[in-house]
């Protein structure tokens, strides 16, 4: 890890939007996921420009400080949330059928990090995934060196044992993947007023590292630069076994885009398009 020594906090924002790639590898491998691993980053770069520290010593040392405790806390959330019982949907069920489609994509699934401790967790991914010493990931994590090899040896040992083991059957949801389809029909055949009037008044627009937009009235020029240009494609895929959109163009690749419902109005839109480090980690197959 390159750390420069001090940086002043009106420098703060050129450098956390530097580091935002190697601050998702590490958030999406800690939480096991390249989506929930982007919240995470985004929470923890709101934490880090809401502090008011003047000059911060050792930045990176002290944003990945910051986004090792987030990814610990949205762990600690996810646990609360599954642990409460949950009504399930009749729509929802497992496709035996899907699994062969996603096993290429899932035997990369960040989700086999989440076996280990946080610990190991943390000092595998800092050292075996993105660089950095022992020395250096026990000064992030507050630990000797010697609890980091301790650490990184048994981590490494049960990552190895646990690669080849079979992918979790995806779950599918019949209404979610009709809406879905019918919004891929409707993008395709460039119905974009369509698509607008399904828009509900509260809804969020998350355009992942770059803004966020709320309400049906802003949120609607999101399809303009859509409808400006005729190479996209739209058809369904799994994003992390979750049901999604995948847009393609000729010149931009492909990128996933995720919808959440209310009823038959969309509620929220999360769209990757921008954030190309997340895509790398994210395991995607079709539909």
């Amino acid at each position: 890890m390159a750390d420069g020594s001090h940086v002043q906090v009106h420098d703060l924002g050129r450098l956390m939007e530097a580091m935002r790639p190697r601050l998702h590898r590490y958030c999406a491998r800690m939480v096991g996921s390249a989506i929930d691993g982007e919240d995470v980053v985004q929470d923890t770069l709101a934490k880090a420009a809401a502090a008011d520290l003047g000059e911060i010593e050792r930045p990176e040392r002290w944003l990945f400080r910051i986004a090792h405790n987030t990814a610990l806390d949205a762990l600690r959330r996810r646990r609360r949330r599954d642990d409460r019982t949950v009504e399930i949907d009749p729509d929802v069920v497992a496709d035996p059928l899907a699994a062969a489609d996603v096993r290429v994509a899932a035997s990369e699934t960040l989700k086999v990090f989440l076996r280990l401790s946080p610990v190991q967790r943390s000092v595998v991914i800092l050292v075996d995934v993105l660089g950095d010493s022992i020395a250096e990931t026990g000064a992030i994590l507050q630990i000797s060196g010697a609890s980091g090899k301790a650490a990184l040896q048994r981590g490494r040992t049960r990552l190895k044992a646990w690669t080849d083991s079979p992918p979790d059957t995806p779950i599918t949801s019949t209404a979610e993947t009709a809406r879905l389809r019918a919004y891929a029909d409707r993008f395709n055949a460039r119905d974009f007023d369509a698509l607008r009037a399904l828009l509900a008044e509260d809804v969020r627009l998350d355009l992942a590292g770059r803004r966020r937009l709320e309400g049906a009235p802003t949120v609607s020029v999101y399809f303009t630069r859509y409808q400006e240009n005729p190479n996209w494609r739209v058809s369904l895929c799994r994003a992390e076994g979750r049901p999604a959109l995948l847009f393609s163009d000729t010149e931009l690749g492909d990128y996933v885009v995720l919808l959440a419902w209310r009823g038959e109005r969309i509620r929220a839109i999360r769209d990757f398009r921008y954030a190309s480090y997340a895509m790398k980690d994210m395991a995607v197959a079709p539909l």
